[in-house]
């Protein structure tokens, strides 16, 4: 699948390289702008290793994994497992997050707020992820999990407004779901632009959490 990418030489030796640490069932999953990914197995656990692309035109790996390392406490996104190098591509392997993208998901009402409560938890934090209105990047399974932090940055956040925006005001496939799903009117979307207002100016979730219990 990634032939075109990297040789196929060199990813049957990234193979046995990661063989070494336990890592084996490799399968492509899915390729980007930097990146190919897989998913493998490591003992028990399902993980994914993203591999530096030969062509890709910047290296950040690094400071993903120390991103990904520094958020473990908060459960957002899955645990770092390794980052290392195959000569001088870069990769990395985190644990797997089970479950469905947002834009494929059937979201519950308690999916909606663990992603409230995460992402107000990374601005918390200082750190933008860049990327939550592509709506590729929040997985829901038993727990909500944030994925792809390569574009997040310690700077001005905006995780939740952009998160409320892409799941209930602006106009896409996810919004036009969930509103059907939860019978959602034009009451409840003017209450839930205030009470982002209200996020903006102060931090206080409080308002936001009140509106989504009213669903």
């Amino acid at each position: 699948m990634f032939e075109h990418l990297i040789p196929g030489a060199v990813l049957e030796e990234f193979s046995k390289d990661l063989e070494r640490i336990g890592v084996g069932e490799l399968s492509p999953l899915s390729k980007g702008t930097t990146s190919v990914v897989f998913r493998a197995k490591m003992g028990e656990k399902n993980v994914i290793i993203k591999l530096q692309r030969p062509d890709s035109p910047r290296s950040n790996f690094a400071r993903e994994a120390d991103i990904i390392r520094a958020l473990e406490p908060f459960g957002i996104t899955p645990p770092l497992v390794a980052y290392g190098k195959f000569g001088s591509l870069e990769y990395i392997i985190r644990e797997f997050a089970e479950g469905e993208i947002i834009l494929h998901a059937d979201l519950k009402k308690r999916h909606l707020f663990e992603i409230v409560e995460k992402t107000a938890l990374l601005d918390r934090l200082g750190l933008d992820h860049g990327q939550i209105q592509g709506g590729k990047h929040i997985i829901v399974g038993d727990r909500i999990f944030l994925i792809d932090f390569e574009k997040a940055n310690w700077r001005k956040p905006k995780n939740l407004t952009s998160a409320v925006a892409m799941i209930f005001l602006s106009d896409n496939t996810i919004s036009k779901r969930v509103r059907e799903k939860f019978g959602i009117d034009v009451d409840f979307l003017e209450r839930m632009k205030k009470e982002v207002r209200v996020y903006k100016n102060t931090g206080k979730v409080s308002g936001l959490l009140r509106v989504l219990s009213s669903l």
